[in-house]
């Protein structure tokens, strides 16, 4: 008896919860939250940003396309695929544009490489960044 008590409290709770928020218009509920969960500014040496497309990759040797931005950095100086330096998740990397505003740089994926996901990092003279690539061969 005392576990329906417990549950029915509970249910009581969470619909008086549900009709409370109801009266509020869907705007105020959404800023609410995203006002709440804004991420912090990153720390100096950790502001460049990058992407990788296609992500998820799906073929081996396939060519991707490394984008972002030096958040600060001098320009585009280096892109690191994987932790391990002997079997690097990406291969034949080459700098395009190694604008600060707007870097790009194209790799392809290595033939022997797997299911699974790898970081991608970028120097960018005083500034770095860090994504994941996912690959589905």
């Amino acid at each position: 008896m005392r576990k329906k008590v417990i549950t029915a409290v509970a249910g009581l709770g969470l619909t008086a919860g549900l009709l409370g928020s109801a009266s509020v218009p869907a705007g105020a509920q959404v800023g609410e939250a995203t006002a709440t969960t804004a991420a912090p500014k990153p720390p100096k040496g950790a502001r460049a940003v990058v992407q990788v497309g296609p992500n998820p990759t799906t073929k081996r040797g396939q060519e991707v396309t490394i984008t972002g931005h030096c958040g600060g950095g001098k320009g585009l100086r280096a892109v690191i695929a994987g932790i391990d330096r002997k079997r690097p998740v990406l291969e034949n990397i080459r700098i395009i544009d190694d604008n600060p505003r707007g870097f790009v740089a194209k790799a392809t994926l290595r033939a022997t490489i797997g299911n699974g996901v790898g970081p991608v990092f970028v120097d960018c003279g005083g500034e770095a960044g860090v994504t994941l690539l996912v690959t589905h061969v």
